[in-house]
This record gives structure tokens, C-alpha cells and sequence, in this order.
């Protein structure tokens, strides 16, 4: 009888991209990929540790499997593994604590131990970029790797102690990763990394080497995940005009006070990050900004928190990522003494969501009458076709297509939604 595996992925879409290739690691291995909430022999825990919360709900998981299924082999890799892993030492036997560069080794390692072989992580072969291509994903999209790690080391932020320097994946791998995905059926990639602006590859920058994507062969669309202001270009900006570039980016703001930019060491300023949206907006109909924005950082004034709001309305962003800052050891922000208080924080997440829910509804607002490509991910029981347009907004129309179809003409009739969530409705043509 085939082994069953389970898997659960907190963070940032890398840890997605990461799990995925896993998934299909295993899948072709004859595993069979089971709910994580199902029993298992094995589960795959890959954790993230940005914030607190994400340590904390890294840990639940890991306790909620522990009383679970007690023969079952238990991998905890991820971000948190390398934040923690002094703490991690004293472990029970069927646990396993993968650190990042050990991650694409996983099914090596069960393998191994399913053989009756005691493993030792460190004795296989280490490396960020050692994936295989996703045929099998959790995912409509297919998510590739084109960069690791961080070199800015801003004052809030352990990504760069558990990720490390930035480096680059070759470009001929991530041209080959793509034609096998999209071989494999996939319809839209997404390039993500830890800082994917970064890239550098011999002469290949990253707008050189989203020149090359689009130049790859296909019916495919392509989509650029979250990204640093310094990572754009003239050239960057041009090129979404081509029509297989999709027009949405999570563009990191974090604060619209340079003030408190400046104390974060971010390396940009205010300007030009708006310049970069006029740009966009511009060249492109209907561009979708989404962004992330920290609340309560050490320092920040009621002024600074009123310019970042000012600045969230007038760009207009579709989504707005909103987290408190929390304190991460190892980080200079820890050591600033004019500390947020935890109440002031809860405040400000409020207002700051509730000024994001008006922008979501506005932009999506715009939509009707207009018309949208639709990427389908799921159809329900009944008839009802659920995707994201070029946009990525989400969109509803009645269809029996199944999931990772496009439908190239869906015209948008209306928006209905509450409680912050506000869904386009459709009609083919």
C-alpha cells in the first residue's frame, strides 16, 4: 500500500512555490497526497517566522500534530527551523527539523527513513535552487523560484538571519522551469523570491529576465509577485504593456512617512514610489496596487500614521496587507527604546483596514461594464465558474468549464459582497 503525506504551508508565496515542487516530489514518488487535517504517514510542516504570530501559529500546528497520529513521520522545515534551530535540538524521534537549504531534499530524507536509516540532514546536498519543476500543485498557478535570500537587512525584518544574502537562480533554469510547468498545463506563472528586484544573473537583471519569460512560447499569462520599489525600471514599466505581463503588483510600501522608511532602512523614499505609481497607472487602464503596511512601528507619530493613511487613499490600493509590528530578536528595531504601545497598534490596524475595505470597493466598482480574462479555479455543484481576472480581481460567472480554463471574454455585470469582500459578477461576452 502507498504511504500517504500531508502538507501545510505557512507565509509568503516562496514557502508556496517550495511546498509545491515538494508535492510533486512525492506525488511522482507514488505518495498519495492526502488533506492535512486527514491521517497521515508523514506530514511536511513548512513554517514561516516574520512575525510573531507566525511563530505562534507554526508552533500550534506542530503541537496539534504531535497528539495526532503518533507512528507518523513529522517534518518541520521553514523559516522558523532556522530562526530557532538551537532551540529546536531536543526533539522527539519521528520529528525532523529541516532548515531551508536542506528543504528540496525532503522526500530523500523520508525515504531514507522508511528504510530503517538514521538520518543526519546535514549529510545531504544543500542548495535554494534544487526543486524540480510543479507538475502537481495545490494551485491553479504555478509559482517559480527565481531568487533567494535578502542583502538589505531592514530594521524590522529576521527574513534576511533565516534566508540569508541574496542570491539568484541561473536563467536558463527558470526559462526550462517554465516551458516544463507550462507543459504540464499550468496557464499562469507567478515569479516570486524573497526579493525578487535583486535578481542578478551574469548580464540577466530582472527586466531583462522578464523580457526573456515573455519571449517563451505558449498560452500562458505571467504575473510578477511582491516586489521592491528598488527593483524597478524604465524598462520594467514598459513592459507592461505586453499582454502576457499581467497589470497587478504587490508593490511594498510599509509606511507612507519617510520619517519612519527611513528608521525601517528601507531603501527607498515616498516620491519616488508614487512616481512609479503614476507611471503604471498611466501606461496601464485600471493597474492593481496591492501593498503591505506596518502599523505601530517604533517612533511612529500620529502624524506619520496619518500620512501613510493619506497616502493609501490617494493611490487607491485594491488590498492592503496590514500587520502590527511585533518585536523580532536579532533586529535593531527591537532596540529602539519608543516602543508602540500594543493598544495604539489595534487602533490604527483598525482605521487602516477600514480605509482599505473603501479603496477594495471602489477600484472593483470600475470593473462593471468592463470586460475581464478569467483564469477559472474552481467550478461549484452549481455552475458557477470562480476565478481572477487579468487584474486579479475575483470574478463570478455561470460556466461548465473546470478549473484552469480561461474564458476570454467575461463582461462584468455587478459587484455584490460585504464584510470587506466585495466579488464581481459576470456573463461570458
Amino acid at each position: 500500500m502507498n504511504r500517504s503525506v500531508a502538507f501545510k504551508t505557512l507565509g509568503c508565496r516562496l514557502n508556496q512555490s517550495e511546498t509545491d515542487s515538494l508535492v510533486s516530489d512525492f506525488h511522482q514518488a507514488g505518495y498519495i497526497i492526502v488533506e492535512f487535517s486527514d491521517t497521515a504517514d508523514v506530514y511536511v510542516i513548512n513554517t514561516c517566522t516574520v512575525t510573531n504570530q507566525s511563530d505562534k501559529k507554526s508552533r500550534n500546528l506542530i503541537h496539534q500534530i504531535s497528539g495526532r497520529n503518533k507512528n507518523a513521520l513529522v517534518i518541520v522545515t521553514g523559516c522558523m527551523v532556522n530562526n530557532y534551530k538551537d532551540i529546536l535540538k531536543d526533539i522527539p524521534r519521528s520529528f525532523y527539523y529541516i532548515e531551508n537549504n536542506l528543504k528540496s531534499s525532503i522526500l530523500s530524507m523520508v525515504e531514507a527513513h522508511f528504510m530503517g536509516n538514521i538520518i543526519f540532514p546535514e549529510k545531504f546536498k544543500p542548495g535554494v535552487f534544487n526543486y524540480s519543476a510543479a507538475a502537481t500543485s495545490f494551485h491553479t498557478r504555478s509559482m517559480i523560484k527565481i531568487q533567494d535570500g535578502c542583502d538589505h537587512y531592514c530594521t524590522f525584518c529576521i527574513v534576511p538571519l533565516v534566508r540569508g544574502k541574496a542570491i539568484s537562480r541561473p536563467t536558463d533554469d527558470i526559462i526550462d522551469n517554465i516551458r516544463k510547468v507550462t507543459d504540464s498545463g499550468f496557464r499562469e506563472i507567478v515569479i516570486t523570491g524573497v526579493n525578487i528586484g535583486l535578481y542578478k544573473c551574469d548580464d540577466t537583471d530582472f527586466d531583462d529576465l522578464i523580457e526573456k519569460i515573455l519571449t517563451v512560447p505558449g498560452n500562458f499569462r505571467v504575473r510578477v509577485s511582491s516586489i521592491e520599489p528598488d527593483g524597478f525600471s524604465d524598462k520594467l514599466i514598459r513592459l507592461f504593456n505586453h499582454p502576457k505581463l499581467m497589470p497587478h503588483l504587490h508593490l511594498c510600501l510599509q509606511s507612507g512617512s519617510d520619517h519612519i522608511l527611513m528608521q525601517m532602512r528601507r531603501t527607498y523614499k515616498l516620491s519616488p514610489y508614487l512616481n512609479i505609481v503614476e507611471q503604471l497607472k498611466k501606461s496601464v487602464p485600471l493597474f492593481n496596487f496591492t501593498t503591505d503596511i506596518m502599523v505601530g512601528f517604533p517612533g511612529e507619530t500620529e502624524q506619520d500614521f496619518e500620512d501613510t493613511c493619506k497616502v493609501i487613499r490617494e493611490v487607491g490600493f485594491s488590498h492592503v496587507h496590514t500587520f502590527k509590528y511585533s518585536i523580532r530578536q536579532g533586529t535593531r528595531a527591537a532596540q529602539m527604546s519608543n516602543q508602540v504601545t500594543e493598544k495604539t497598534k489595534q487602533q490604527r490596524s483598525l482605521i487602516m483596514r477600514e480605509i482599505a475595505s473603501a479603496n477594495k470597493q471602489q477600484y472593483r466598482q470600475l470593473f462593471v461594464g468592463k470586460q475581464q480574462t478569467v483564469l477559472v479555479e474552481k467550478v461549484n455543484k452549481n455552475g458557477i465558474a470562480k476565478g481572477y481576472g487579468q487584474h486579479y480581481v475575483p470574478v463570478e460567472f455561470k460556466s461548465s468549464l473546470q478549473h484552469n480554463n480561461f474564458f476570454s471574454t467575461i463582461t462584468i455585470k455587478s459587484m455584490a459582497g460585504a464584510s470587506h469582500d466585495f466579488i464581481l459578477k459576470g456573463e461570458v461576452g
